[in-house]
């Protein structure tokens, strides 16, 4: 797209003018969009008049938690009320720097807290193999905008397989970056340890050009880290030969569908075709992951959840004469049911007499499962694992139950407790014709050598299969 624009094939208007329209036709059907910005994505394409940016042109969506100034930030909430701020996330600004087009923000379950994305209070996001399925949470709605090709590239946020789990369910490529290798200034905090803006594609290539436009250290963001960014395009050799892939059987069984273990021995093949080496790997504390995220990411979103009150910006409930009542209604009424569960989760985990006995134990068991992952990467150069353990499931099927909704994140989860990136890439298609992803976790600011491998199975085995409903 950015190669017909630079050589005048085509224009960054008409571009963005198509994805403009293909948003506003689907979004009927998969509700992916929050706001679509008819008038403003064009005018902006206009003036790009320079074609040295590396993304000149190229349309993107952006999750509905990460800032961009003038246009509604709801986060998939209710309390946010008309929040339109007034400044644009750092990874905003660098991707408009490089030329860029905002043309709407996306839908997603509410504060990112989902994985199913049925949990926005704006209704649940299609997936657009199946729109009666869900496209997977948090990140659903920029998701389900690359599988359809409204936008070649969306960002969301991965805070535990909030990017990786959607671009499994959609087909889709989804990086979680090493946490501090993007900054979160403008990301609206869930669970600020473990929090990580992500990128959504369908290739290697543009996950890889999109990551050198935005990583990289901040001012605004302490937390991101003082390393080089690398051209990521131009390691992607496809050379795996030599490489060692280390392969967890333990996480291969109870809970797998059938089918997704079968595609992703099939990928394991695949590497060693290519002259991969596959290892045995042991991640023993692996099995404590969920439990373990659960209390940690719950209480660091009481904490964070805890400013939205109706007193300075967003929702205030009415008919509420006293401060406290005030705080307790907006609360109740501008929060939804899963966001209120984490709430309650999170300060019951942090209370006196809780706190030893929950939120103390399960960061000593974070860093054991920190401790796992740099004992296998010392035998291996990245670890392959299932995305998720089923392709795409009904809308509605596990909303009531939200242990099953929780035991999604079972293969994500530990990349963000250990801080190490992990990406997921479609491997094919399940009987009933829903996507299939596999999962390369690697060891800190190894994203080169993922996206390589990465690269490596895309270029063996494209997957090329468009969903029902497309641009």
């Amino acid at each position: 797209m950015r190669s017909r624009i630079s050589s005048g094939a085509t224009t960054a208007r008409a571009v963005v003018e198509s994805s403009v329209n293909a948003a506003e036709k689907l979004n009927e059907s998969l509700n992916a969009f929050l706001e679509i910005d008819r008038n403003g994505a064009p005018k902006r394409a206009e003036t790009i008049v320079t074609q040295d940016g590396a993304l000149a042109g190229i349309p993107i969506a952006i999750k509905d938690n990460i800032c961009v100034e003038g246009m509604q930030t709801s986060c998939g909430s209710r309390i946010l009320g008309d929040y339109h701020p007034p400044y644009n996330a750092t990874v905003i600004e660098r991707l408009l720097h490089s030329g860029a087009v905002v043309i709407g923000k996306t839908n997603c379950d509410e504060f990112a807290m989902g994985s199913s994305n049925e949990n926005s209070a704006f209704g649940p996001v299609g997936n657009p193999w199946d729109t009666t399925r869900v496209p997977g949470g948090s990140s659903g709605g920029s998701a389900a905008a690359v599988a359809a090709r409204i936008v070649p590239i969306a960002l969301g946020s991965d805070t535990g397989g909030s990017v990786r789990l959607p671009a499994s369910f959609c087909g889709v490529l989804g990086l979680k970056p090493t946490y501090g290798r993007n900054s979160r200034y403008g990301l609206v905090a869930f669970g600020s340890s473990l929090d990580q803006v992500g990128i959504f594609a369908r290739t290697t290539v543009d996950v890889a050009r999109v990551l050198g436009v935005i990583a990289g250290r901040d001012p605004h963001d302490a937390t991101t880290a003082d390393v080089p960014v690398p051209n990521y395009v131009a390691e992607l050799s496809g050379e795996v030969k030599g490489a060692r892939i280390g392969l967890p059987q333990s996480l291969l069984g109870e809970g797998l569908d059938l089918e997704v273990r079968a595609s992703v021995e099939a990928v394991v093949a695949v590497y060693r075709d290519l002259g991969a080496e596959i290892v045995d790997v042991e991640l023993p504390n692996a099995q404590y992951s969920i439990a373990v995220y659960y209390i940690i990411a719950t209480a660091e979103a009481s904490s964070n959840l805890a400013r939205f009150d109706g007193v300075r910006y967003g929702f205030r409930a009415e008919d509420a004469p006293r401060l406290r009542e005030m705080y307790r209604k907006t609360r109740e009424e501008g929060f939804g049911p899963e966001v209120k569960r984490r709430i309650m989760l999170g300060t019951y985990v942090l209370s006196a007499g809780y706190y030893e006995a929950y939120y103390s134990k399960a960061q000593q068991v974070r860093a054991l499962i920190k401790e796992d992952f740099r004992k296998a990467f010392q035998s291996c150069d990245a670890i392959i694992t299932p995305t998720s353990p089923t392709p795409a499931f009904a809308i509605g099927e596990k909303v009531d139950n939200p242990l099953a909704m929780y035991l999604n994140d079972i293969y994500t989860v530990t990349a963000n407790l250990a801080g190490i990136p992990g990406i997921s890439v479609p491997c094919g298609l399940s009987s009933k014709r829903l996507p299939i992803g596999f999962q390369l976790l690697g060891a800190y600011w190894s994203e080169p050598t993922l996206l390589k491998l990465a690269h490596a199975y895309e270029t063996a085995r494209p997957f090329n299969q468009r969903p029902p409903i497309c641009a």
